[in-house]
C-alpha cells in the first residue's frame, strides 16, 4: 500500500544552487524546450545568476524535501524589470518567482502550492507589492488557485 510522502518545505542552502539549478532546467525540459535550445553551459549560467540575484536582488530559494531527498524547489528574487526602472520603491516594488519546479514522482499533492507560498511570503516580507511570474500551461491551476490572475502582458510571436 502507497501513503503519501510527508513534505518538508524550507529555505534552500547555498550549497543546493547546484540542484536547484538542475531543476530549472529539467522545468525547460518539461515545457518541451529541446536540449540543443538550451546553452551547454547551463548550470554555469544558473548557478552565476544565482549568485548576482542573492547579492543584489534579494533572491532566496526554498526547496521540498520528501523520503530524505529534495524533490522540488522554487527560487524568487525581487523583479529587475525589463526597462530602466524610474518609480520609486513605494510605488512599485515587485518580486518575481521562477524555476518552480517538482519532480514528476511528486506532482499532484500540494507541494508547487507550498513552495510558491513561501516565495510569496518571503517577498512581502521584503516589501513586495506585487508577484510576478511566467506560469507554464501546466502550472497555471496551480497560480491561479493561489489568487494570481493574468496581466496586460501581450506578446506577437514573429
Amino acid at each position: 500500500m502507497w501513503t503519501q510522502s510527508t513534505i518538508q518545505v524550507r529555505e534552500a542552502t547555498s550549497q543546493e544552487d547546484s540542484l536547484i539549478a538542475k531543476h530549472f532546467y529539467y522545468m525547460w525540459r518539461d515545457i518541451g524546450v529541446p536540449d540543443d535550445a538550451i546553452n551547454p553551459n547551463w548550470l554555469e549560467i544558473t548557478l552565476q545568476y544565482i549568485e548576482q540575484a542573492r547579492r543584489d536582488l534579494f533572491y532566496k530559494a526554498f526547496v521540498a524535501e520528501a523520503d530524505g531527498a529534495v524533490v522540488g524547489s522554487a527560487s524568487c528574487q525581487l523583479y529587475s524589470g525589463l526597462y530602466p526602472n524610474v518609480l520609486i520603491p513605494q510605488y512599485r516594488k515587485y518580486g518575481y518567482i521562477w524555476g518552480v519546479y517538482v519532480e514528476p514522482a511528486y506532482r499532484r499533492q500540494g507541494i508547487a502550492k507550498q513552495l510558491t507560498n513561501m516565495t510569496v511570503n518571503y517577498l512581502k516580507a521584503v516589501g513586495c507589492h506585487r508577484v510576478v511570474l511566467n506560469a507554464s500551461p501546466a502550472g497555471q491551476p496551480v497560480y491561479e488557485s493561489l489568487g494570481f490572475s493574468g496581466s496586460n502582458a501581450m506578446y506577437l510571436d514573429l
